[in-house]
This record gives C-alpha cells, sequence and structure tokens, in this order.
C-alpha cells in the first residue's frame, strides 16, 4: 500500500478563498506533476523490504517492529555492524589460533590462561557456536562443529577451572545442541561433565574449584581465603546440571547441586548475606566478605534462574533469591553524593563503596526478578534495574575511550571513575551491555539501545586490532595500549548481548529461554508432572 504524504500540522485541504483564487492550467499541471513525483518517492521509502526480514533455523524469526522505515534501518544498519565485529574476531582467531583456547589478536597466535590448564581445548570455539548460529554464520558454525568433532577431547592431563569449564563449555555445548539439534553437542557436553564430578567428593559435597580431567584430583585456588570454595563457582552449576539430568536421566548432576543448595540453606548467614568463601573441608564460611560483583555475583543470578528455568516450580530457589536480594539492598546497595545508585562490598564488617564492572550484571537482573517479586515488589526493582544500568553507563561515559574501567569508586568527591591503575582496563567485558539488553526487553526505553550503539562504536573504534579484538589498559587514555587477549566471552556474551539489543523480542523470547551466565541460551523446562531423575532427594 503506497503511504500517501499528509499535509503539516496547520495546513488545510483547500485554500480559504477557493473563490477569489485563479490558478493557471500550468501551475495545475505542476502541482500534479509534483504530487506523482511525491507519491513515488514515498513508496520508494516506506514500502516494507522483505529482505530485512531475517529468518532463523530454529523457528525464531527476526521480525522488525513495524515503526517507521528510517528505524528499521538503523536497527538492521547496527546488526549489520555487529556481525562484522562477530566475522572478524571468528575470522582472526580462525586464522591465527585455531585450536587454541583464545587469541593474542596483537602477536596473532593462540592464547591460554589458567582456567583452562595446558591443552588446547578450543575455548573459543565452543564459546562462540551459538552467538554464530544466531547470527546467522552457519558456515563458520559448521567448521566450528568439525573441529569439535575431530578434535575435542576430554582425556586430557590437564587442571581446569570447575566454573569456568562448566559456563563456557557445558554450558556452549547444550546451548548449541538445543539450537542445531546436533547430538554431538549433547554427546560432548555429557563426556566432559563425567569428567567434572570427581570435583565434588569433598568432606561437604562442595566442589574444588578445579580438577585434573585425567586424574579426578581436585584442589581449590591458592589465593581463596583459608583453602576455601568460592560461592560464585560452587554457586553456578544449577542450570547446566538440571539440563544434564532432564538431557540424560542420570540423577548424579541434579544431586550434587542440590545438594550445595541444602548444605546452604542450613547454614548462619551474618546479616543474611553469603560470605565470598566456604570451606569444602569443614563447611565453614572463609572471611566475611560479600559481594554481589567477582566471588558472588552469579550465585545470586543462578538462584532467579532456577525458578525461571524450571517454568517458575522451583519456589524454594525464588524464596532463596529473594532473601538474598533483600539483604543486598539492605546492606550493600546506596546512593552516592551524586544521586547515583551503586552496590558495594561488605568487608572486614563495612562497606566499600566501590563496584566492578562485573557488578553491572545485577541491573538486569534486578529487571528479570522483577515479576514474581514478593510484596507487589516489581516496580521498585524495574526502577533499582535502571538506576544500576544508568550507574553503569556513566562509569562509561566518564572515561575518555567511554568503555568501562575494571572498578569504580564512589567516595572522595570521585563517582563512578577508578582511581587505582590496575582497574582502569577494559578486557572486552559483557556484564554492562546485558544490562542494557535487559532493561530494552522490559522497557523498550530507547536509551538502552542508545547506550548500546555508544559501546560498539567504542570498542570498534578502540579494541579493533588487524587480528582480531582486545583488551585495553586505560579507558582514560587517549592513546591506550593493549594487553592482547582477544577473550573467549567476547564472542560468547559481548557480541551476543549486543545485537539481541537491536533485534526483535521474538528472537530467543525470555519465557521459553534462560541464558546462562556466559550467554548461552537454555529452553524454559516445562516439566509440568514430570519429575527429574532424583529430584525426590529435594523433599
Amino acid at each position: 500500500m503506497l503511504l500517501i504524504p499528509t499535509l503539516s500540522p496547520g495546513a488545510s485541504s483547500f485554500p480559504h478563498h477557493r473563490a477569489t483564487l485563479r490558478l493557471s492550467e500550468k501551475f495545475i499541471l505542476l502541482l500534479i506533476l509534483s504530487a506523482f513525483i511525491t507519491l513515488c518517492f514515498g513508496a520508494f521509502f516506506f514500502l516494507p523490504d522483505n529482505s530485512k526480514h531475517k529468518r532463523f533455523d530454529f523457528g525464531l524469526e527476526d521480525v522488525l517492529i513495524p515503526h517507521i522505515e528510517s528505524e528499521k534501518e538503523a536497527r538492521h544498519s547496527s546488526r549489520q555492524v555487529i556481525h562484522g565485529m562477530m566475522k572478524h574476531a571468528w575470522d582472526s582467531y580462525r586464522q591465527y589460533g585455531w585450536g587454541h583456547n583464545e587469541l593474542k589478536p596483537i602477536a596473532k597466535k593462540g592464547h591460554s590462561t589458567n582456567i583452562f590448564g595446558n591443552s588446547q581445548m578450543g575455548a573459543t570455539i565452543v564459546d562462540a557456536l551459538d552467538t554464530l548460529y544466531i547470527m546467522g554464520l552457519h558456515d563458520e558454525f559448521k567448521d566450528g562443529q568439525e573441529w569439535i568433532e575431530q578434535n575435542l577431547d576430554f582425556s586430557v592431563v590437564s587442571e581446569v577451572s570447575v566454573f569456568e569449564v562448566n559456563i563456557r563449555f557445558i554450558g556452549g555445548l547444550l546451548a548449541a545442541y538445543y539450537l542445531s539439534g546436533q547430538e554431538v553437542f549433547k554427546v560432548k557436553a555429557v563426556q566432559l561433565a563425567e569428567k567434572l564430578l570427581p570435583a565434588f567428593n569433598t568432606p561437604t559435597g562442595i566442589p574444588w574449584a578445579m580438577v585434573n580431567l585425567k586424574s579426578g584430583v581436585g584442589r581449590n585456588w591458592g589465593w581463596a581465603s583459608a583453602g576455601s570454595s568460592i560461592l560464585a563457582e560452587f554457586g553456578t552449576l544449577h542450570m547446566e546440571f538440571v539440563h544434564l539430568t532432564y538431557l540424560t536421566g542420570n540423577p548424579a548432576y541434579y544431586q550434587k547441586v542440590m545438594h550445595i543448595r541444602k548444605l546452604l540453606a542450613k547454614m548462619d548467614r551474618p546479616n543474611g548475606l553469603y560470605p565470598n568463601y566456604l570451606n569444602p573441608r569443614t563447611g565453614r564460611w572463609g572471611q566475611h566478605h560479600t559481594s554481589v560483583g567477582g566471588l558472588g555475583d552469579s550465585f545470586y543470578e543462578y538462584l532467579l534462574k532456577a525458578w525461571l528455568m524450571s517454568d517458575k516450580t522451583d519456589t524454594e530457589a525464588r524464596k532463596t533469591y529473594d532473601d538474598a536480594i533483600e539483604a543486598i539492598e539492605r546492606h550493600l546497595i546506596r546512593k552516592s553524593n551524586g544521586g547515583l545508585t551503586f552496590i558495594g562490598e561488605w568487608k572486614n564488617g563495612h562497606l566499600e563503596r566501590k563496584m566492578g564492572h562485573l557488578t553491572c550484571f545485577a541491573g538486569g537482573m534486578f529487571a528479570l526478578g522483577a515479576d514474581g517479586s514478593p510484596d507487589d515488589k516489581a516496580g521498585h526493582y524495574l526502577q533499582l534495574g535502571a538506576e544500576i544500568a544508568h550507574t553503569c553507563h556513566e562509569s562509561y561515559d566518564r572515561t575518555v575511550l567511554k568503555l568501562g574501567p575494571e572498578a569504580f569508586k564512589f567516595d572522595s568527591g570521585l563517582e563512578a571513575v577508578a582511581v587505582r591503575q590496575n582497574e582502569k582496563y577494559y578486557i572486552l567485558r559483557p556484564e554492562v551491555i546485558e544490562t542494557y539488553w535487559y532493561m530494552w526487553r522490559f522497557t523498550h526505553d530507547p536509551k538502552y539501545r542508545q547506550w548500546g550503539w555508544e559501546a560498539v562504536q567504542a570498542i570498534d573504534k578502540y579494541c579493533r586490532v588487524s587480528g582480531g579484538f582486545s583488551g585495553v589498559k586505560d579507558v582514560y587514555s587517549s592513546n591506550p595500549t593493549y594487553d592482547d587477549v582477544q577473550q573467549s566471552f567476547f564472542l560468547a556474551e559481548t557480541l551476543k548481548y549486543l545485537y539481541l539489543l537491536f533485534s526483535s523480542d521474538e528472537l530467543l523470547p525470555l519465557e521459553n529461554w534462560v541464558f546462562n551466565t556466559e550467554a548461552h541460551p537454555l529452553p524454559v523446562l516445562h516439566l509440568g508432572n514430570i519429575t527429574l531423575p532424583g529430584s525426590e532427594t529435594q523433599r
């Protein structure tokens, strides 16, 4: 249908003095001609362009919101830019670091950290799979699948982080399986999970932080308080392990994570808060340090997501989440002198007025958990999410590069600014963008897309190098130096959340999918009256 241009406000369809107005025939012809041209021009710009409606193979269509064409164009263009960034990151890894865990984009060679041990397990391949699939990069996805089929081997003498391997590898493989239906991903996920189970062989059942994939011997990080396991690590296994039981019928996975929950439920919590350290031998808390950032963050996220993933039937998880958030709000959340809401850290009996980039995920968590809040507090938590999003945007906006620092303070007249040199870096982290995306989904306030686009431009300008994307060491310097690491989570999370921010809500709708802490989408389990094997132990 042609959209006929309307008259400007206040204009009339007819001249006021029709009887006295005499128009020449030439002038009338000119008017008719100009109207015809305007109609053609309007048709060219306003008719729908079906080429922009992108279909994906997993039953989800990226339907563009019926709005003015320029808005559709802007969103399509934004996705194309992010799509191009993903292609550059992947192609660079494919060329220079294939099979290695990560990439050094300046040195143009493979990179690995101690979280994956000393083996080449292709962490970037596994972590990027679902992002490739969602973006329609199916040739690249197929390359990754072939590498996994032929080379991904877990029978290696390698000591790995149970937490990192769970969220990146098991989460990534399960998401790839659910999206593509390719059986190899499920098989590999189960093989790997079997290798992680020996980590739970402790006096309390709280798993070790690390496990040797060959020998099954576990231990904790040397720097952790008094040989403790870390809350965010042993508390971020639930989603993946429940899905493993669901897919295999093996109750062991479900029982391991439910045992952790039951043990925590019995423990005293200072001020209702969960300390970050728990000794797996004695079952006692380590030092009383509580954080919604590093060491604590995803424990709280997984309580909420356990409830969502269970189709809101796991009310025990929801209650535990609500109680924890109430304590966090009472003891950790404050407003700065400048009116910025922030989440501090409880350390040595006092509140440290500092917030980490990792903590910025919490804005999205509060929004995601708003519906279902007790005492009709949904609006309150949505507002709290918006305030955290605003604070985290300020941490970006107050830098030279418009990229957020690793941690920022709220004292001595400084607000949302990093003070120490070792907190001024940006390593391609996703948490702020993650919160923008959740806030967009729940409010459709256009500022979240605007803020996301600012991040796209800054990352592309300052982090893109010829061999991929690199973190930068000082976001306050106009001439930053690179850290020379393309993190696997940049492909798994940062670029995925950006792409989803500029996509329709119909792409991976939140009523059907729950994202693990590495942004790997897992389906809601509509179990109805079906009981998971081993779940009777919950009662």
